[in-house]
């Protein structure tokens, strides 16, 4: 298989093949994200991605499930997409699952007709960076979006019949009462957008980031990992969605927890507040087991 780059998907996706479609991230100007700074954002050729398939044909024979990489690979021009997911099905019998990274602007500029017309091609899944439900601080950290493009990006999605997983991120605010804003407003979104998934990560200081360089300077200051499990809690409590999976199993998070949202929020909850109430560490992922 041939990549361009550092290659990154979701933890869902660990067992996808990945078709890189585009190259690094459309925005990529998020302050707190080190992804894609090794390479010039485009879009690659139809021709190279279809030599791609042939060659992951020929090299796995079939495939359950694809991710469409990089970070943005929705950005691609939908004529062309339609193109690429219908090849997938024709060379991988077996497959069922085909996912993609979307940004917010990119499925802004989708029509409602296109959403759904890749969900009928075999698009099944697209994982959504919220990051915050914080109107200030999604502005701060440089997301391209305000608070109710944000909503109505994943409302497109969830209107389309595709499946929305959306991320946020803990610690995004750093420390004290803004964190715990940042919590409420977070699970607010949420609550707006009402995805079938809702997956936390926890910020980690990337060096040559804007957030590393503010840090550098005192102007933010990373919570404590049981501070990171307040925030957790407080989304949680605050989460009206029903029938949305909550998932922390990223391993940037201390605290790994799974469950389906009503059904399993006071069993999340509990579980947290035990951790919280004894403040043990050997409860949550040492440090040096925490990555990106």
């Amino acid at each position: 298989m041939r990549y361009e780059g550092s290659v990154y998907r979701p933890p869902s996706e660990a067992r996808s093949y990945i078709l890189q479609c585009t190259i690094g991230c459309s925005h990529n100007r998020c302050i707190f994200c080190g992804m894609y700074k090794d390479k010039k954002y485009r879009i690659r050729e139809l021709e190279e991605v279809m030599a791609d398939i042939r060659m992951a044909k020929l090299y796995f024979g079939d495939l359950n499930k694809v991710f469409l990489a990089d970070g943005d690979a929705l950005a691609m021009d939908t004529e062309n997409l339609l193109k690429i997911i219908p090849e997938l099905y024709r060379q991988f019998p077996s497959l069922y699952h085909v996912g993609i990274y979307a940004g917010p602007d990119s499925i802004l500029k989708k029509t409602d007709e296109e959403l759904q017309a890749l969900r009928e091609a075999g698009l099944t899944i697209a994982y959504l960076g919220v990051e915050t439900g914080d109107k200030e601080l999604l502005k701060e950290i440089r997301k391209g979006v305000t608070y109710q493009e944000m909503v109505e990006a994943g409302r497109k999605i969830v209107r389309s019949g595709i499946k929305l997983s959306v991320t946020v991120l803990l610690g995004l605010a750093g420390r004290g009462e803004r964190a715990l804003e940042h919590a409420r407003n977070t699970a607010r979104i949420i609550n707006d957008i009402e995805p079938d998934f809702a997956a936390a990560l926890t910020v980690m200081l990337v060096p040559g980031t804007v957030l590393h360089r503010r840090a550098q300077k005192g102007e933010f200051e990373l919570p404590e990992p049981f501070e990171i499990l307040e925030e957790m809690k407080v989304i949680i409590e605050n989460l009206e969605v029903d029938n949305c999976e909550w998932r922390s199993n990223h391993a940037s998070n201390y605290l790994p927890i799974k469950g389906r949202l009503q059904k399993d929020k006071e069993k999340m909850l509990g579980l947290i507040n035990s951790v919280l109430k004894n403040q043990d560490d050997r409860f949550l992922r040492p440090e040096y087991m925490r990555g990106l």
